[in-house]
């Protein structure tokens, strides 16, 4: 019997993130075979919604791996266009990710991985950018041992995360949205990190369950040469199949001019880092504010919700809050804020992983 939360689950895509309605045309991508369960969940209640067509397609990424490893440079470069003109016809995109080995890529060929993203990005492009997107996360035994977690507890931690009150959750992110909007300088200040930038004239934007699910921050972006200082993450992070354990960056004129890791990774981040132009410039600065999310998961859709946590991302930035920065990677590493403080325009804001400024306190978990 299929536990009734998956259609729980399903309904908030469907009904709140998504606002599926008569007439869309739906595109349902899986990463894994066993999301098959929410895949058949948000198929029948896109229907029942009255969409005009509704597609569904499952990745495998041991074949991903084998086209990395053993593609030419001419299969590449090569664009699908096809997929393109379909994305062209969407405008409902569900991205469920529900691997079955997050290490499935650790020994691809980086610089395949890499070069292909380039490629590929205007499929990414329309498809953030001209539908009503969301993405997230099927509970699967691999994910589960990722967290350190049992699969009931997992999945007693996702459905807890995701089938929140949503609307309660946007109204108690609108006062800090409201603050990054007034806000001009910024001041992290933590083990091992002393960051200052400007955030003047950039929004601050509520994740308040439409696009990732689980969500759980508000966003700006730095004014994209402001950025001075250090940080090193906290929360370990797998990117394109790799572990990456205390990375650290130091910016000079917004641009990452050191950047290690942990664990002899250090040229794996930089060839990362070395992507294109963008890639050494921070395109998200994000502040985790989800009440369910408390501890890393080593998967990036939770950690940067985690309460108490900010992120800080070198890559591309959003259209709502675009400071100008253009790159194929959008990389969202971690740091949590247990012993930490912010500060917005030299007022205290969060210490310790709590709000400690006005209304604020009121998006502290009860």
């Amino acid at each position: 019997m299929n536990d009734p939360r998956i259609r729980e689950f399903a309904r908030v895509l469907v009904d709140y993130s998504t606002r599926v309605r008569e007439g869309d045309v739906v595109l349902i991508n899986a990463a894994g075979l066993e999301a098959l369960p929410l895949v058949k969940e948000l198929y029948a209640l896109c229907l029942e919604r009255g969409a005009r067509y509704v597609e569904y397609g499952f990745s495998v990424a041991d074949i991903d791996r084998y086209f990395y490893n053993n593609a030419t440079s001419q299969q590449l470069e090569f664009f699908p266009q096809h997929k393109l003109d379909f994305y062209k016809t969407v405008t409902v995109y569900f991205g469920i990710g529900a691997g079955n080995n997050s290490m499935v890529m650790a020994n691809a060929r980086q610089e395949s991985v890499v070069a292909y993203a380039k490629v590929t990005r205007p499929l990414v492009d329309q498809r953030v950018k001209h539908t009503r997107w969301c993405v997230t996360r099927y509970p699967t035994h691999a994910a589960a041992q990722e967290a350190r977690m049992s699969l009931d507890e997992y999945e007693d931690y996702l459905f807890s995360a995701c089938c929140i009150d949503w609307e309660a959750e946007s109204k108690k992110q609108q006062k800090l949205k409201e603050l990054m909007d007034r806000t001009s300088e910024v001041r992290i200040v933590a083990p091992d990190t002393d960051l200052s930038f400007s955030i003047a004239g950039l929004p601050g934007i509520k994740c308040d369950g439409r696009l990732n699910m689980p969500d759980g921050e508000v966003f700006s972006a730095p004014v994209r040469d402001s950025v001075r200082g250090y940080i090193r993450y906290n929360c370990p992070s797998i990117y394109q199949g790799k572990e990456y354990i205390g990375v650290r960056f130091e910016f000079a004129e917004g641009k990452i001019v050191s950047a290690t890791a942990d664990g002899g990774m250090t040229e794996s981040l930089n060839t990362i880092l070395d992507a294109d132009e963008g890639a050494r410039y921070i395109g998200e600065f994000a502040i985790g504010v989800n009440p369910g999310i408390r501890q890393p998961m080593r998967n990036i859709l939770f950690d940067e919700k985690i309460f108490g946590s900010i992120h800080f991302t070198p890559g591309q930035a959003y259209d709502e809050c675009d400071n100008g920065n253009r790159s194929s990677i959008h990389w969202d590493l971690v740091k949590i804020l247990a012993e930490g403080e912010i500060w917005f325009d030299g007022q205290l804001i969060q210490q310790n992983g709590l709000f400690v400024h006005g209304d604020l306190r009121e998006l502290n978990p009860a």
